[in-house]
């Protein structure tokens, strides 16, 4: 496996198919080489409908929650996306996310700190849970070189089958 989705998210994941092809695709990842792109619906309008976030993540392992803070502060890790919102739905709003830096819940995270905690996710401050334990965020698409062929990649991946994810695809 060359990266990781939290459980609850839904979306694309990359698998190595061989020993060789490992290692090339951790090192793409570590220098930041893929462009990943997540979808995640809010249910408060986000400030901008077109923002870039800057913060300071830091880990509780014992929560397993990162905490966002807007300067540094001691063992914290920067942490930069890219939101858009690209659809009003009747009770929320669909953002499209690109990551510029790969932190633990790091869209999760960023986005309670703006006060849009992502739909379903108790952790991070929506008001009630999924009723399938999962939150609505997607992994949409992830773009990267292909180990071997060195010919560009993307990968889309389809969202699940349920009634908000059915209307954002619309």
């Amino acid at each position: 496996m060359v990266h990781r989705l939290d459980r609850p998210t839904s979306g694309v994941i990359i698998f190595a198919r061989t020993s060789k092809a490992l290692p090339r695709l951790n090192a793409a990842f570590a220098a930041r080489e893929t462009k990943k792109t997540y979808w995640a619906v809010v249910k408060e309008k986000p400030p901008k409908d077109k923002d870039t976030l800057v913060h300071f993540l830091k880990r509780n392992p014992k929560q397993n929650k990162s905490y966002a803070y807007p300067k540094e502060v001691p063992d914290s890790k920067q942490a930069i996306l890219h939101y858009e919102v690209i659809k009003k739905l009747d009770n929320y709003y669909l953002l499209s996310i690109d990551l510029e830096t790969g932190r633990h819940h790091q869209i999760r995270s960023q986005l309670a700190a703006i006060k849009c905690p992502i739909k379903g996710d108790l952790k991070y401050g929506a008001d009630r849970s999924n009723k399938d334990g999962s939150i609505h965020l997607h992994a949409r698409k992830i773009t990267f070189t292909h180990p071997v062929k060195k010919e560009e990649m993307t990968i889309l991946a389809p969202t699940p089958d349920e009634v908000i994810w059915n209307i954002c695809e619309k």
